[in-house]
């Protein structure tokens, strides 16, 4: 299905749009405020968190090991600097258990959860729309030939 062309959407197509909005963007954001909601999001859209926050989200608590072997394609690494931001920004509950070895245990914070189910949206548009999108690459793809 191709692309429709630009600012022509129908009635339809407008509705769809508007159904994927929880909320209207409030106006007169003080700049301060934007600027941090910007940082926030550009953190939380990154490629490993929301792949992280599902896989909590699904799993609710989890081992670093056990997070490892769901989270495909982490390294290590960018798995320990992923949830040590997403504690700072109090979307994770890191949990030691002191023993030999040390046991820790991550599961999404009540604030974690929330963006969790804001994620749940995202996840329902690209369900509803990837064969438009896989369309409009191809088109795309096809047109730099």
């Amino acid at each position: 299905m191709p692309a429709p062309a630009r600012n022509t959407y129908s009635q339809a197509d407008r509705a769809k749009a508007e159904s994927y909005k929880a909320r209207d963007y409030p106006e007169n954001v003080d700049p301060a405020i934007e600027r941090l909601v910007r940082n926030m999001m550009s953190g939380f859209a990154d490629k490993w968190t929301v792949v992280i926050l599902d896989t909590l989200w699904d799993g609710g608590t989890l081992r670093f090991s056990e997070l490892a072997r769901q989270v495909t394609g982490i390294s290590q690494k960018m798995l320990t600097q992923t949830l040590k931001r997403m504690e700072r920004d109090g979307l994770v509950i890191r949990e030691l258990h002191p023993s030999v070895p040390p046991k820790v245990e991550y599961s999404l914070s009540p604030l974690g959860l929330t963006l969790g189910a804001a994620f749940c949206n995202v996840w329902v548009w690209a369900l509803e729309n990837h064969e438009a999108v896989a369309a409009a690459r191809v088109e795309f793809d096809g047109d730099r030939d």
